[in-house]
């Protein structure tokens, strides 16, 4: 049986929503979610994905555009990695801030101050890791690094990524000439992992699908010009990038960066931030409500960035991956903190003991936003200071409602652009206990 194909449909856009895309709708009322189009603008729309309460899809016409609209750096593949491309960046700072707002009127909170989201002005090469996959170019028999198209199982061929450090996609193309030197082809490969660090140095992952793919000579090593490499079998069944068996590993694997001036040693493939300047802005105005003689509580705490750096002197951080946990110990252990922080391999929400009244308590929760176990146990033992960092405003407002209602109230607020040109956002809320 044939796949039916979706029709293309003319539009007038109306708003942007929390999701990133565009609003619009079809002619008889059914709502549309859009990618690459702006409000106010006429535009053709290829749908993708029809559902009973609405529609999704991606321009492929600008018929009336908008007087924010600007030309994409990455014009055939911006779509992939950073949609808002399309727009002026001081229309994406005005944008972030207005669902910033909107999530939380959606609960009945308005926020005490006109809401900031604090950018470095680096709209551009700030990312310190990127993810290719792979394409094979029949016409040209040859083997391009790749994104995979939104909304899609397809891919797209590029050249790199104007978000990326451009060492990254300097290192990128050299590992993909030497893997055409081989004549290895795509359906051979998995993913292609670079990261960098604020020294120069870049370290690549090649995950591959065959456990006895030929490890790299001496030579082409060098040649990749850089400072580590490993050469990693994923097994085909699994998710791109996970690790079943490391193949080859060269000179230096692991990163080191310094925050706050801290210095981390991290995993490639482990987690860390992407953009360190603002993120390291988002730190400074967290260590403004951290009291240094009082304990603190770092929850979902990933490698310790947060409470290696502003927790104080007697800190403990909860986090469940035990990848991450290993490098926070290694980071303790190198600083020498031991007998200050303490590192606990759990979920928050069964790590609750760790959370009491005495505390000020940090959190920076996945998207999902905090555990309804670890909001309860807040308002049970009351800590006079909760610090809140989310990648989600949603549901971030939604936790704020529960603490608010009767206990909290919100202290000071702000957003960050950790990733410009796409619809992430970031935002501290501190919450203090009403008196």
């Amino acid at each position: 049986m044939s796949i039916k194909t979706l029709p293309i449909v003319e539009m007038t856009l109306d708003k942007i929503v929390g999701g990133g895309q565009t609003l619009g709708s079809l002619d008889y009322g059914k709502k549309a979610f859009v990618w690459g189009g702006l409000p106010g603008e006429k535009v053709n729309v290829q749908l993708t994905k029809k559902k009973s309460s609405y529609v999704e899809g991606v321009v492929t016409e600008v018929i009336e555009p908008s007087a924010d609209r600007v030309n994409p750096i990455d014009e055939t593949s911006y779509l992939s990695t950073s949609p808002w491309q399309i727009m002026r960046f001081d229309r994406e700072q005005h944008y972030k801030s207005a669902l910033i707002e909107e999530a939380f009127e959606l609960h009945d909170i308005v926020l005490p101050n006109a809401i900031e989201v604090y950018s470095d002005g680096r709209e551009m090469a700030y990312r310190n890791k990127i993810e290719f996959s792979w394409w094979w170019a029949k016409e040209e028999a040859q083997l391009d690094l790749a994104f995979f198209r939104r909304g899609t199982h397809g891919k797209i061929p590029v050249d790199g990524s104007s978000l990326a450090d451009p060492k990254i996609n300097e290192a990128a193309h050299r590992i993909r000439d030497t893997l055409r030197n081989r004549n290895i082809q795509a359906f051979n490969l998995k993913t292609l992992l670079i990261r960098s660090n604020r020294n120069g140095d870049v370290v690549a992952q090649l995950y591959v699908k065959d456990e006895m793919f030929d490890a790299f000579t001496e030579q082409e090593l060098r040649d990749f010009d850089i400072t580590g490499f490993e050469l990693i079998f994923s097994n085909p069944k699994s998710p791109a990038s996970v690790i079943t068996k490391r193949l080859q590993a060269w000179g230096e694997t692991s990163l080191t960066d310094t925050i706050l001036d801290i210095p981390f040693t991290y995993a490639v493939e482990g987690f860390f931030q992407i953009n360190l300047p603002v993120y390291e802005q988002a730190l400074r105005d967290m260590k403004e409500w951290v009291a240094a003689d009082k304990p603190a509580v770092d929850l979902y705490s990933g490698v310790g960035t947060i409470g290696l750096t502003i927790g104080g002197d007697h800190v403990t951080m909860v986090e469940i991956n035990e990848h991450a946990v290993r490098e926070m110990e290694r980071n303790i252990t190198a600083l020498e903190r031991e007998k200050a922080v303490k590192a606990i391999l759990a979920p928050s929400e069964t790590a609750l003991e760790h959370i009491t009244g005495d505390s000020t308590i940090i959190v920076d929760p996945p998207r999902a936003g905090l555990h309804e176990d670890v909001v309860n146990k807040l308002l049970e033992t009351q800590p006079e200071r909760i610090i809140y960092l989310s990648c989600n405003p949603v549901t971030q407002a939604r936790d704020t409602a529960l603490l608010c209602a009767e206990k909290y109230g919100i202290r000071s607020h702000r957003g960050y652009n950790f990733f410009p040109r796409t619809p992430h956002i970031e935002h501290l809320i501190v919450l203090d206990l009403k008196k």
